[in-house]
């Protein structure tokens, strides 16, 4: 299909606008299996337990601070404060929280991180709205099977061309998730999806800086407002998303059309999404892996001469920081994951604070790291081997990296990693409150009860501050 410097349009593409629309307008309320439903509380826990226990972040705190000089009606909650602003703003900062740590929900197919956008617009919405929780669950299903369907689509293309596929595609699925909740009918939520073709968010060289937290925040906030303007009569074109000078063309060299139409409505995307139990890159995960079991094994820090990495060629070009200054950088390097699963045998957020990032001891060990590209090794896998000080080595091949499909993090370790994130900032009683009520939405009459569990009773927004220490 490509042309040296253009691409040949497909000018008879399938209406996907429509098809799309008509799905998220017309598929019936729990129309999946009770595992698919199961998935979609996870997903929405792992969202909550990420912005909560990210919301002292840097990026989360600059974010509130910004949206508070609107001086903002206070619609919703941002979530693990007590602070609250209007809708928009609430899936802004809510949805930069829930990424801040890079310890969120992956599509692993795509490697997008759908829920940052999906729930942060539809949270923030259906407190607004009163919506029942039923009503949430669904909202978030088939938001999160629209942007992965639509990530499916133009994978690995669009990634390789530089575009964050979890901004760029999350607009799109909070849309449709917020049409869905409004009750838009299908030419209504046809225009939501058009509207939010327009507005793709995310630049891949963003990564490593507060502005890549920022692309889910700003996603959810242009989809949910997408939504509310088809809902009052907004025009968008009918083939935005498929037309040759559309979304998918645009944005892509890629553009299969048969990932949005294939079993369309019976296997749901938010079935395959995994969740991370290190707070980095997917990519790195595997190697982190490793070094744990390296540990387990008896190889240390101190009696490491060095360790040998065979990795794919995408965990170098998006991790390969050898020297990382802070902690964002951090979690764009394989280097410094290796090290903190040898050194600490986790790599929580606590792994990625910038004086452990800057610790002698870590940098000591990452630069006894050697990572070499080998295609023939899975982009989530690795082949490892540490050479010791006596001479001796020791090898280990991790072909499925714990929190996988093939190694799914189950739902107590879901749990134990929320309440790692919440109760020093919530409570151990309240986050245990907070998880109950996550795993209870789907039953529950409205989300009251996750808005008054994710509420602190500290002041910490911006202007609470300064009114403290006035």
């Amino acid at each position: 299909m490509a042309l040296n410097t253009t691409i040949e349009a497909d000018k008879n593409a399938p209406p996907i606008t429509r098809i799309l629309a008509e799905f998220v307008a017309n598929h019936p309320s729990r129309g999946w299996s009770d595992e698919v439903d199961h998935q979609a509380h996870r997903t929405f826990m792992n969202w909550v337990g990420c912005s909560v226990g990210a919301v002292h972040h840097e990026s989360t705190q600059a974010a509130l601070r910004a949206a508070e000089m609107f001086d903002p009606a206070a619609q919703a909650l941002v979530l693990g404060t007590n602070a609250r602003v209007d809708m928009g703003n609430a899936a802004l900062i809510n949805g930069v929280s829930s990424h801040a740590f890079d310890f969120d929900d992956t599509h692993l197919k795509t490697i997008i991180h759908p829920a940052g956008p999906v729930c942060s617009a539809v949270l923030a919405l259906a407190e607004k709205l009163g919506s029942t929780g039923r009503e949430v669950i669904d909202a978030v299903v088939l938001g999160i099977d629209v942007s992965c369907r639509v990530g499916n689509m133009m994978y690995p293309n669009h990634y390789d061309r530089g575009w964050h596929i979890t901004g760029s595609t999350g607009s799109v699925g909070a849309a449709a998730a917020c049409a869905r909740l409004l009750k838009l009918d299908a030419d209504k939520t046809q225009m939501a999806l058009g509207i939010a073709a327009s507005q793709p968010v995310g630049l891949r060289e963003q990564f490593g800086t507060m502005t890549k937290p920022l692309h889910p925040g700003a996603a959810a906030k242009a989809g949910q407002m997408a939504a509310l303007l088809a809902k009052e009569g907004f025009t968008a074109s009918l083939r935005a998303l498929e037309a040759p000078r559309g979304f998918a063309q645009v944005v892509s060299t890629k553009f299969d059309w048969s990932e949005i139409t294939s079993e369309l409505g019976q296997r749901f995307e938010i079935s395959f999404n995994a969740f991370k139990p290190f707070a980095c890159g997917i990519v790195i995960h595997p190697s982190i892996d490793a070094c744990i079991q390296l540990r387990e094994k008896g190889v240390t820090a101190d009696n490491l001469e060095r360790l040998d990495l065979r990795v794919h060629s995408l965990v170098l070009e998006l991790t390969g920081k050898k020297e990382p200054k802070d902690g964002l950088e951090g979690k764009f390097s394989v280097y410094h994951g290796c090290a903190a699963g040898l050194i600490f045998g986790q790599a929580s957020e606590d792994q990625y604070a910038d004086d452990i990032v800057n610790r002698a001891d870590m940098v000591v060990t990452r630069r006894k790291v050697n990572a070499a590209i080998d295609n023939s090794i899975d982009e989530a896998a690795v082949d490892a081997t540490a050479f010791l000080k006596d001479g001796s080595k020791v090898h280990i091949c991790v072909e499925h990296a714990i929190g996988s499909l093939q190694r799914p993090m189950t739902d107590a370790n879901l749990e134990s990693k929320f309440s790692n994130m919440s109760n020093e900032i919530l409570g151990v009683d309240q986050t245990r409150k907070l998880m109950d009520a996550c795993w209870a939405l789907g039953n529950a009459k409205d989300v009251s009860e996750i808005i008054k569990a994710a509420t602190l009773h500290t002041a910490i927004s911006g202007h609470a501050q300064e009114a403290a220490t006035a």
